[in-house]
């Protein structure tokens, strides 16, 4: 349905990747993963057609249509959502605009009436009858309100707005579906949705995503860029990356049997070579040397941050209580009358839609925001560290490099210490000396996260410390809590990222009350459904 042959792709001079050849086939979904840079969305683009790579060619079946995710949040804003959806039919939305057109003509005649015999023809065709139920139907499915359906897009928010153009991609059955983060502003129904539909789905999916649940959940093939090569596996992420990492240990391992062998022979070689009587099987040994070349590992483009959060003290028994919290903020009632207690053990997620009250949660209990009401007390062993969502007053206006930054937070002040700290959140050579206030998305949040394992404490806090991160910055976070033995308080949009970590779900509903669950993620989305 869709091939690649001899894909090569050069920019400013590095090689992307090259010589690919692919086979996309119907029925399957392909996860197209990658450290960041490596070439996922420019992928995508190649075979969407909006760009052209340096060499190789991309064919597509005839008879195929190919529907893409859009980015532009904005380039819709006058279009009736309706329309929209329509338009991801392309050819079926013109037939529509011209059957509209000639029944509207005051002087309607009969070349009009032959030309709209036509396209009433292809219109049935291409189901056009059944057009506006099934754009229903993947609104409604996206959780996108009744009360917007027939409304200009301009008029919805940011988060129905992606929704609105998933559906565009989704109409009109597709035989070719190109998503880039789909999953990026939607809620646990919409996404849960979307992976059925993928699913159930009969023609071919390639989708770019850092959402390693949803990638698990509905791809059949693991597209890896690395190491310059284009590269397709059978099965999902999580397949993928226990393969690639049994892999690299027993590459590892062999490398480390030959390096024990030639050690052995260069010893035998040194101690023998003088000596006459043993020249001889010096000089074979030499040979096996010369033979024995170790397997070189590719200088890989996926990197893993060193995080690693210890405490200072074990925490006691009394962690936190929170009694009747009520925090307004611009006239909303954001938590209401809030309570709860937190244990020794706990590891708590807050999910749910209200995300102004999971961070005002955090604000209150970090002593950043004073609530309207209630109070809360910290136990007197606790120590705190805190991710802030918004890390914006860390860094600008800041012309601290990355070492002087990183010194503020240090117990050890030495240069060498903390060069080598960044140095295993991936700051290398120079880049400790860049100056904090031009620091990427994903760069603030590794120093954040350094920051807070400079602090030791037994009690962490973080609200949504996996957004600008890529695949292997998430997984490393992710196991880092996981092995973390104090008490964790976060939010995150991250499925596996919920899953993994947390003991207990607080659920912070949109009229700012709770529901508190001693649960996993996955037994409180079952509970829900539950209760509907």
């Amino acid at each position: 349905m869709l091939s690649v042959k001899e894909l090569t792709h050069e920019f400013d001079g590095q090689v992307l990747f090259k010589d690919v050849n692919l086979d996309f086939k119907e029925g399957n979904c392909y996860g197209i993963i990658g450290a960041n840079g490596a070439g996922k969305s420019t992928l995508l683009k190649f075979l969407s057609g909006q760009r052209e790579p340096t060499k190789g060619e991309i064919f597509l079946d005839k008879n195929a249509r190919m529907s893409v995710l859009e980015q532009d949040h904005f380039k819709f804003d006058e279009y009736y959502v309706t329309d929209v959806v329509i338009m991801g039919n392309p050819r079926l939305y013109e037939i529509m605009k011209e059957k509209d057109e000639l029944y509207n003509k005051p002087d309607f005649s009969e070349a009009d009436g032959e030309r709209a015999a036509e396209l009433e023809g292809e219109f049935a065709e291409l189901d056009g009858w059944e057009a506006e139920t099934e754009v229903l139907q993947l609104l409604n499915g996206l959780g996108v309100d009744k009360e917007f359906h027939y409304t200009q897009m301009k008029n919805l928010n940011g988060r129905d707005k992606v929704k609105v153009l998933l559906a565009k991609a989704l109409f009109g059955k597709p035989s070719i579906i190109l998503l880039d983060e789909p999953t990026n502003h939607l809620d646990i129904d919409a996404i849960a949705w979307l992976e059925e539909f993928i699913i159930d789905f009969p023609g071919t999916v390639l989708v770019v995503s850092h959402d390693r649940h949803f990638l698990n959940a509905v791809c059949t093939h693991t597209v890896d860029i690395d190491y310059n090569k284009v590269k397709m596996y059978a099965g999902n992420y999580d397949f993928w990356y226990e393969s690639s990492q049994l892999m690299n240990q027993l590459i590892k391992n062999q490398n480390k049997k030959k390096e024990e062998k030639i050690r052995q022979l260069e010893e035998f070689i040194r101690r023998f070579s003088a000596n006459k009587s043993k020249s001889k099987q010096a000089t074979s040994r030499k040979k096996i040397l010369d033979n024995i070349q170790l397997e070189e590992m590719p200088a890989s483009s996926r990197k893993y941050p060193f995080v690693n959060f210890v405490q200072d003290r074990e925490v006691g028994k009394d962690v936190l209580e929170v009694r009747d919290l009520t925090v307004t903020i611009d006239g909303v009632k954001v938590l209401n009358n809030v309570s709860f207690y937190i244990n020794r053990l706990d590891k708590i997620a807050l999910v749910g839609d209200n995300e102004a009250g999971q961070t005002a949660l955090f604000k209150v209990l970090n002593e950043e925001l004073t609530p309207d009401s209630g109070f809360i007390k910290w136990g007197v062993s606790t120590s705190r560290s805190y991710f802030p969502k918004d890390n914006t007053a860390f860094f600008e206006g800041n012309d601290m490099n990355l070492v002087e930054w990183l010194r503020q937070y240090s117990k050890d002040q030495t240069e060498s210490f903390l060069r080598g700290f960044l140095g295993r959140m991936l700051f290398s050579g120079d880049d400790v000396y860049k100056k904090v206030n031009v620091l990427s998305g994903g760069e603030k949040v590794r120093c954040m996260l350094s920051r807070m394992m400079m602090k030791e404490a037994n009690v962490i806090m973080l609200d949504q410390p996996t957004n600008h991160l890529d695949l292997e910055s998430i997984t490393a976070v992710n196991n880092g809590i996981v092995d973390f033995k104090g008490t964790v308080l976060f939010s995150s949009h991250d499925h596996q990222f919920i899953e993994t970590i947390a003991n207990r779900i607080i659920e912070i509903k949109e009229d700012g009350t709770i529901v508190d669950k001693l649960m996993t993620y996955d037994e409180y989305i079952e509970y829900k459904q539950a209760n509907k």
